[in-house]
């Protein structure tokens, strides 16, 4: 009979933040992976826990990963834990979660603390409808290509930053987004934790006025304008510009107008390809 793969949270930065049931877990399991083994000995040896740690992280998740689905399919339980947060969200531990599910081992996710959940509750925006991004591409073409596809989405956008790529982004939004409302979280539950709810525009002149520091996650207003009509018919003629208006229901006489307009035409032009209609 295989082992049970458990999906423990840990806190995000204040260690009171950890559950109950997360520290029984961790108590009881027979190896615990983790994201950065020196980073995890310091919460597991603050709660006196000792198990055999291993390390699963991006660059073993290949090795690993079989080396953990391996241990679980002998019998042993595992538990993994990130460096912060719910595991499997903006690092490797979907990863294990997918084997797991293939090799039809069973998996229990325990609940716990998550950076953009925290985040977005406390930002003041629309927590209805949002979309999480995770950490935007480091490379600047991608970046942007990515910001302009997001321009018109009206839900919340979240997304988590680096403290040395936070001025590049903040700019980006600023060209792309427009000057929104923005929540920029640092180093949440922990000591020196910040919290800045102002536009873009002004945020932007917060930070260039001092030196950056800790991790951030920024909760950026939803569009609010009208979304921009993308003309489907660009790559037809106008003979089949007009055939497929009449088909979408508009009269002959109605689509010759509208195809004039749209393509900057004389009547008697547009009118000439479709009088066997």
């Amino acid at each position: 009979m295989s082992g049970k793969l458990y999906i423990c949270p840990t806190p995000i930065g204040n260690l009171e933040d950890i559950t109950y049931r997360t520290l029984r877990i961790l108590n009881e399991v027979d190896l615990i992976a983790a994201e950065d083994t020196r980073h995890s000995i310091k919460l597991l040896n603050h709660f006196e826990i000792s198990k055999p740690l291993t390390s699963y992280h991006d660059h073993n998740k290949g090795t690993k990963g079989d080396y953990l689905i391996d241990k679980l399919l002998e019998g042993e339980n595992i538990a993994v834990i990130s460096d912060a947060g719910m595991p499997g969200i903006s690092d490797p531990g979907e990863e294990i979660i997918r084997q797991a599910i293939e090799n039809n081992i069973e998996i229990e996710v325990l609940p716990g603390a998550t950076a953009f959940v925290t985040a977005l509750v406390g930002s003041g925006l629309n927590t209805y409808k949002f979309i999480f991004e995770g950490f935007l591409d480091r490379d600047k073409k991608i970046r942007r290509e990515r910001l302009e596809e997001l321009k018109e989405e009206n839900r919340t956008l979240i997304f988590y930053e680096s403290p040395h790529r936070l001025k590049e982004t903040l700019k980006d939004m600023f060209k792309i987004l427009g000057n929104r409302k923005i929540s920029v979280n640092r180093e949440l539950t922990k000591k020196y934790q910040e919290i800045i709810r102002e536009d873009i525009e002004v945020v932007i002149n917060i930070f260039n006025e001092r030196e950056i520091k800790g991790e951030f996650v920024l909760i950026v207003d939803g569009f609010k304008g009208e979304k921009t009509v993308h003309n489907t018919y660009e790559d037809l003629n106008e003979r089949e510009y007009v055939l497929k208006l009449i088909e979408d229901g508009m009269n002959k006489k109605d689509a010759i107008k509208v195809v004039c307009k749209d393509r900057k035409l004389k009547k008697d032009i547009v009118y000439k390809q479709v009088l066997d209609l």
